[in-house]
């Protein structure tokens, strides 16, 4: 199949797909005046990418975890050694969330105090004016 009928069955768009194709997540063949042409099974490599890449994974780290992957939504059961690099990336996003968490906090508690004060406002706070929590 060519490029847009596998963006059609995806739901990806074409130049995410040669971007999986640089990454050497997705493998494509070319026909005689050039087109990229794919089997049938890059329906199911595309969908395993979006579903890792929406866990958050690197295109590197899937590089390296697709040849494991088994299934639509994939689970992993060669890849034991990756384990120890999805737990680190599970750790930051926690990390993350708490310092989210945090601004979040000293937000709301800004806004109360300021309420109780009559409910004056003043200018917003861009991003580069942010109190780092």
């Amino acid at each position: 199949m060519r490029i847009g009928e596998l963006s059609h069955r995806t739901g990806v768009h074409s130049h995410q797909l040669r971007y999986y194709e640089s990454q050497g997540l997705l493998e494509a063949d070319r026909t005689s005046n050039g087109y990229r042409s794919y089997d049938e099974s890059a329906v199911l490599r595309v969908r395993q990418i979006r579903h890792l890449l929406g866990a958050g994974l690197s295109s590197e780290d899937i590089a390296y975890l697709l040849p494991c992957a088994v299934g639509e939504v994939p689970t992993l059961p060669g890849c034991p050694e990756m384990l120890a690099s999805m737990r680190s990336r599970l750790q930051r996003l926690d990390d993350q969330m708490k310092r989210l968490a945090q601004s979040r906090d000293a937000l709301a508690v800004y806004i109360a105090a300021a309420e109780r004060m009559g409910g004056k406002t003043y200018p917003p706070l861009d991003d580069t004016e942010a109190v780092p929590a």
